[in-house]
């Protein structure tokens, strides 16, 4: 595979629906304990705007847990679900306006649990920067422009805010 250049912090450093529909084509490299890197293409994100946004973390404001999202674009939020699953959020926008996009689906691998798995994510991903990791980062690989759009999964206590076609879907 050639080998393209890291996403700049620039990339993230845009509203969060801009960037989780450029991520789209976009390789995830990880490397492993073991030293192996392995890439995987993103096929699917959602966006989440700020602290309207009723779906979003940030809209319960500044807490320990998003606290990273207040910082400006380019570097990972991971946090636990169902005490199992880690999340794979790239926070997005500028300083002080928390925003992020999850990571849903990698190649074949769809749904955020199972990217997080397959990535063998935990909590020390968080805070990390993405332009600097040596564990994980973003490539510049073209982006998709065929995909579709849908309202974001697993936000029905959100009112109007989860109907928002906020979550973004590579065509086949």
């Amino acid at each position: 595979m050639t080998a393209f250049s890291r996403l700049r912090p620039e990339f993230f450093r845009r509203d969060a629906v801009t960037v989780a529909r450029e991520l789209l084509g976009k390789t995830i490299a990880r490397r492993f304990e073991s030293g192996e890197i392995k890439r995987f293409v993103i096929v699917e994100t959602e966006a989440y705007l700020g602290e309207e946004d009723l779906a979003c973390h940030a809209s319960k404001g500044r807490t320990p847990r998003t606290e990273v999202m207040y910082h400006a674009g380019g570097k990972i939020y991971v946090y636990l679900i169902y005490g199992m699953y880690w999340m794979l959020n790239f926070v997005t926008g500028d300083d002080g306006h928390p925003q992020a996009v999850l990571i849903r689906g990698v190649d074949k691998v769809i749904g955020s649990g199972r990217v997080g798995r397959l990535l063998q994510l935990d909590r020390s991903f968080y805070g990390e920067d993405l332009y600097a990791s040596d564990r994980l980062w973003v490539e510049d690989t073209p982006t998709i422009v065929s995909y579709s759009t849908a309202p974001r999964v697993g936000v029905d206590y959100a009112k109007e805010w989860k109907e928002m076609k906020w979550r973004f879907i590579a065509n086949n």
